[in-house]
């Protein structure tokens, strides 16, 4: 299936693209190799969301173009988000449509899918819901399992209401050189949308640390996507994470995959900088003993504006440093300063969004 979101037949070339333009990028420094990691041309997106848009008796997904806050387009297959998104679009129409209660002032869907083929979906409204639209929608997860034959659940949210039938999460499952690793993933909460790609990324950089020693320092953990797989190859692990609900989530996948080397701290980087350098002291590290800990390796995978100053001298500390980053230019500007004390081992290229400009890279650093 083909459609104005994809273009199969353009992908290689687009993809050459952006290798090109991260090798320039990155010309000034004496990198390795790049490894280059594809995604599947169609069906790679495992999270979306989608206007509804009302017109006379029709009711259809709608978006805009990029850029554009004129009237939105009409949606009826998505070929960048999974084939059980897919799937379920005509089908959730087709039972919201006829359907007053739960269509009414409904403005806004939401899916998050799995490799597992399990599904949430988010219906947005600008009105209350009662215990009718809660009877109307149960009825709909029904009929949406029966007709997909998985877990659907839905969750309705407007103004200071969100109501579950029956979870506001999934679970997801990630092959990693053939171990697998379950994830709960909440609803709103940061996941990884390329699951193929994020097995990949995953893989890279436990093989990236296999003959490291040692304790691994992670900064921004989220729910422990990468703190999982990564713990086989370390004594122990303190991971640092500041949203709260994804200091939860790690700690039940931690739970769930049984592993016990893992510790998760609720702070920021810089608050981390300040306790292991005596600066202060934090009562969400009472139970944690930061001396017990021998780091020899740090990853990271900050956010788009890449690490601030002081986090870039606090890094350079570690014998290695393994930086997943999903932005290159600031991936750039912080080897600026790293590349003072540590070679560049390995480097890689991961296309989270293909057709798109948006570029993942990762890289091993090595102190000289």
């Amino acid at each position: 299936m083909t459609d104005q979101f994809t273009s199969p037949d353009q992908y290689q070339s687009l993809l050459e693209q952006k290798i090109q333009k991260v090798k320039a990028l990155f010309s000034a420094y004496n990198m390795p190799e790049m490894d280059v990691f594809e995604s599947p041309k169609q069906h790679y997106r495992m999270r979306t969301e989608f206007k509804i848009w009302h017109e006379g008796t029709e009711t259809y997904f709608a978006m805009h173009q990029p850029g554009e806050k004129s009237k939105p387009f009409k949606v009826e297959t998505f070929s960048v988000a999974n084939e059980l998104i897919n799937r379920a679009m005509p089908l959730l129409i087709t039972h919201i449509t006829p359907n007053e209660l739960l269509k009414r002032k409904l403005f806004q869907c939401e899916f998050l899918s799995t490799l597992t083929d399990e599904l949430l979906i988010t219906l947005i409204y600008h009105k209350p819901l009662n215990e009718e639209w809660i009877e109307q929608a149960k009825q709909l997860k029904a009929e949406l399992s029966n007709l997909l034959n998985c877990q659907v659940d839905i969750i309705g949210r407007s103004r200071k209401q969100k109501i579950v039938l029956d979870r506001d999460f999934v679970f997801e499952t990630l092959t990693v050189n053939e171990r697998k690793f379950t994830y709960q993933q909440l609803e709103g909460g940061f996941t990884q949308p390329n699951a193929q790609v994020c097995e990949k990324m995953l893989t890279w950089a436990v093989d990236a640390t296999r003959n490291n020693s040692g304790d691994l320092l992670e900064l921004y953990c989220g729910n422990g996507n990468f703190t999982l797989p990564l713990s086989q190859n370390f004594n122990r692990v303190l991971a640092t994470e500041i949203a709260k609900s994804s200091v939860q989530a790690a700690h039940k996948n931690i739970e769930m995959n049984q592993v016990d080397n893992i510790e998760i701290a609720r702070l920021s980087s810089e608050e981390l900088v300040q306790a292991l350098n005596g600066v202060r002291e934090f009562r969400r590290l009472r139970e944690i003993d930061l001396q017990k800990f021998e780091f020899s390796t740090v990853f990271v995978d900050p956010p788009r504006a890449g690490l601030d100053p002081a986090t870039v001298e606090f890094v350079a500390k570690f014998d290695e440093i393994l930086y997943i980053s999903c932005n290159p230019t600031t991936l750039e500007q912080n080897l600026a300063s790293l590349s003072k004390t540590h070679t560049a081992t390995q480097f890689a290229l991961f296309d989270q969004f293909p057709y798109t400009d948006h570029i993942e890279c990762g890289v091993k650093l090595v102190r000289k």
